[in-house]
């Protein structure tokens, strides 16, 4: 196969205010523009102005620029961080086709450009570009891979789908969230699936070794691409694919204990409620298991360093805000909460599916994502979490403690546990041998 163009949605609004650094075609108009242009939605059509001039679009228009490698354009106000604690809006500057179209009554703006000029700014985006070069070529891989498996997916995407993404009823909701979210583009620009902030990053003369030296290499298990997948911390243990997905096992995405040997005085069968207690009560020894500041510094992005406490961490909520803060994100009043009691955890110790107990209502609540949802302003570090009661009144506990591990799915590749590993001397490959059991690196193309 020759290198696939993918298409980036970068962010949506009513109104989108951009610059054109070069020579741009916008729709079929045959003269060129540049500067500074604003795309509205009228609720009707898509009304571009540049300086003067306004053009008027059906439901997209695409914009190309003469020439990819030296022409640019920059967005205003993209929010990065959608709905986390460190949620901003920033200016970015992107290279490739920029188009708008029409979704639930906003523009959506998509880059589209080729698969390694993507994953340069991904590699860049997700960590810090500081990390070793054995780290940076592992990221380049996975990311790589699990790009193209979207890419080629797509197709059946767009098709009438029997796939259910959630099941509810009076008594239990379970959710999961993944491709199927994403029918008019690839993939989006932020965490919901790979973080992508264009040109805005700088690039280090070792992403770029990174990506030319593993250009078109992915990883392939029993000669299919592999839907690689990856989080910040995994918390000692990664989670399977099927308990924070798709209900279908990936025989490359299975728990791996994130160390060189299996760890002492731990059980890690965590169906037993107490041995996930001990695990995640403690600091089991795990590559990710790291407070080295200088380490953290070179390895993770700047608004990332403020967490700290990743690998094991805490939250507190008095009755009344865990009480309102379960009602405005599930929408259900379940009255004060009596308990949050873990009904299945995954092989990482991340719940699958938790009761919530509450003096008007109780369900079950699924899967990890949407337990963190939930539980949190923003998003819970993880779903791997022991619950505490204090101050109980009447049966009412006036307190809850939250005593969790881990930050993100858990799925594949831990991001902090590879940089540790890199650091240590581990080549990119025996990095992603490690946390892909079965899988090979394959090139794909040229």
């Amino acid at each position: 196969m020759s290198e696939p163009n993918v298409q980036v949605a970068i962010m949506s609004s009513k109104e989108i205010n951009f610059e054109l650094y070069g020579s741009y075609k916008i729709g079929n108009i045959e003269r060129r523009f540049s500067g500074k242009c604003k795309a509205v939605y009228d609720g009707k059509s898509i009304v571009i102005t540049s300086y003067d001039e306004k053009m008027t679009f059906a439901h997209s228009v695409m914009i190309h620029a003469s020439d990819i490698r030296s022409e640019s354009f920059l967005l205003h106000d993209v929010v990065i961080g959608k709905d986390f604690h460190w949620e901003k809006k920033e200016k970015q500057r992107f290279v490739g086709s920029l188009k708008f179209l029409v979704e639930k009554g906003k523009l959506t703006a998509v880059n589209i450009l080729p698969v390694e000029d993507y994953l340069m700014s991904v590699i860049s985006s997700e960590m810090s570009a500081g990390n070793s070069i054995d780290f940076l070529k592992a990221h380049a891989i996975i990311s790589r891979s699990w790009l193209i498996t979207q890419v080629e997916s797509k197709k059946d995407i767009a098709k009438p789908s029997s796939k259910k993404l959630h099941k509810e009823t009076e008594d239990e909701i379970i959710k999961w969230y993944d491709k199927e979210d994403h029918v008019n583009y690839d993939v989006c620009a932020d965490d919901h699936c790979q973080r992508y902030q264009g040109i805005t990053k700088v690039y280090t003369d070792a992403v770029r070794r990174a990506i030319m030296e593993t250009r078109g290499l992915v990883l392939m298990h029993k000669n299919k691409i592999c839907d690689a997948r990856y989080s910040k911390c995994c918390g000692g243990i990664t989670e399977t694919f099927e308990n924070v997905w798709e209900p279908v096992p990936h025989a490359y995405l299975t728990d791996v204990v994130d160390y060189r040997f299996e760890p002492d005085d731990f059980n890690i069968d965590f169906e037993n409620e107490k041995n996930a207690e001990v695990w995640i009560r403690n600091k089991p020894a795990a590559y990710c298991n790291t407070t080295d500041k200088k380490l953290l510094s070179e390895i993770m992005i700047d608004f990332d360093r403020t967490t700290t406490d990743f690998y094991r961490w805490k939250v507190s909520y008095k009755q009344n805000e865990l009480a309102e803060l379960i009602k405005e994100k599930s929408g259900i009043d379940f009255g004060d909460i009596i308990d949050l009691i873990p009904v299945k955890r995954g092989k990482s110790a991340r719940i699958v599916k938790l009761k919530i107990v509450g003096s008007k209502k109780t369900m079950l609540i699924g899967k990890e994502l949407e337990i963190r949802k939930i539980l949190s302003n923003s998003h819970l570090y993880s779903s791997a979490f022991v619950v505490d009661k204090e101050k109980i009144e009447d049966g009412i506990p006036q307190k809850f403690i939250l005593t969790g591990a881990g930050w993100g799915h858990g799925v594949g590749l831990c991001q902090i546990g590879a940089a540790v590993m890199s650091k240590s001397g581990y080549t990119f490959d025996e990095i992603l041998t490690h946390y892909f059991k079965g899988a090979t690196i394959r090139k794909i193309y040229q």
